[in-house]
């Protein structure tokens, strides 16, 4: 153990943050997807687990691989990843495996394993953000030199996103601006970008009410009009409420959920109904409590960066992670209308598990280098 810990560099709470989320993510994903196994796998409820388990050992060890990176290296890769990732945006919305009426998966051929490309898109538009962001520090304030080379990726990308998956597309580009803000863009540019953004998503809806009853336009229309009026199907966001409800103060302990036979997705997008239920108001607050932590500790280390990369990169990718988690959550409990995000590093899934460990690495990344740095100066990297 000794000999595992001491090749595990950076902060060392992120590392105990993740520890917690793939505690609770093992026992809630074993817990939820009974019912799976016994429409799917002939009551083998082991399957699940034990496919979960290599997924989340794999994202384990990208984690570990990315975080013994020197993070100054994302900033070149990231160049190369965007180019990737807007060609794949496209593909998948011409050719991508249909989903719940949905391209969000590209299938890979031979290995036959599906990802989602707006995963991907999502972290190499991050990284390449930051990059922008501090070779142009010099004339930051400038709109053609700086504003412009810094917002056309981030419109081309999310516009790509958006057909297929509204929800990332709105998380990217709100963290596309926050780190526009901390990245010293002009405020004049970025209350026009916001302004333009209400305007734009005020004429959506206008276009998204009165559009027909097919495609992504009916399940978005038909999931804010559910949230805004007590009519309609909300078949989830009940069930999901009544395993909130039931779980009380301490829950039903583990493996005791009811609402895992009737909630859908309780394994992925609302995985966090069956923590409550089953670990109470105090595993919930738990769960929502280490996301807060890796927020405050995210900032702790974009603070102390030697470097503008680092502190943006930090700053970029801790957002990200954490709105989509708070996002999820503000979900499950009925504070906003249903969006399909996954809560990281708890919710079952492949490739989406992946990303989310090579950001947390890029993260411990650029926290190894500060603990490095204030090794040399005398100081201490602590904990508090």
């Amino acid at each position: 153990m000794k000999a595992i810990l001491g090749k595990l560099h950076g902060d060392r709470v992120i590392w105990l943050i993740v520890a917690f989320l793939s505690l609770f993510s093992i026992l809630a994903v074993y817990s939820s997807t009974g019912t799976l196994a016994y429409r799917y796998q002939a009551g083998n409820t082991e399957y699940y687990l034990v496919k979960h388990l290599i997924i989340m050992l794999m994202g384990l060890f990208l984690m570990f691989v990315a975080h013994k990176i020197k993070y100054t290296y994302y900033s070149r890769l990231s160049q190369l990843a965007l180019f990737i990732a807007v060609p794949l945006l496209i593909l998948t919305l011409v050719m991508g495996t249909n989903i719940n009426e949905a391209n969000r998966w590209l299938t890979l051929p031979v290995i036959n394993i599906t990802f989602q490309s707006s995963d991907f898109a999502k972290l190499a538009l991050i990284i390449y953000i930051a990059r922008m962001l501090t070779k142009k520090q010099d004339q930051i304030k400038d709109f053609k030199s700086a504003f412009l080379p810094i917002i056309l990726p981030v419109i081309v990308v999310c516009a790509f996103i958006l057909p297929a998956n509204l929800s990332t597309a709105i998380i990217l580009f709100s963290t596309s601006v926050v780190l526009m803000f901390i990245g010293r863009v002009s405020l004049k540019y970025i209350m026009a970008l916001v302004v333009f953004g209400v305007l734009l998503i005020s004429l959506f809806m206008i276009v998204l009410l009165n559009s027909p009853d097919t495609g992504r336009f009916f399940t978005w229309k038909n999931r804010i009009e559910n949230f805004v009026s007590d009519d309609g199907d909300r078949y989830q966001t009940d069930q999901a409420k009544i395993a909130i409800a039931t779980g009380g103060i301490a829950g039903k302990m583990p493996g005791n959920s009811v609402q895992r036979n009737f909630l859908p997705q309780a394994y992925s997008d609302f995985i966090y109904a069956i923590i409550i239920e089953e670990y109470g108001l105090i595993g919930g607050s738990i769960v929502l409590l280490l996301y807060l932590i890796l927020l405050f500790r995210g900032v702790r280390i974009a603070h102390r960066s030697p470097g503008t990369f680092g502190a943006l990169l930090a700053a970029g990718l801790t957002f990200s992670l954490v709105f989509q988690a708070m996002i999820n959550m503000a979900v499950t409990v009925g504070l906003l209308p249903v969006t399909g995000q996954p809560l990281p590093m708890v919710s079952m899934g492949g490739t989406s598990l992946w990303f989310t460990s090579l950001a947390i690495g890029i993260i411990l990344s650029v926290s190894r280098k500060v603990e490095e740095m204030e090794e040399k100066e005398g100081g201490e990297y602590v904990a508090a």
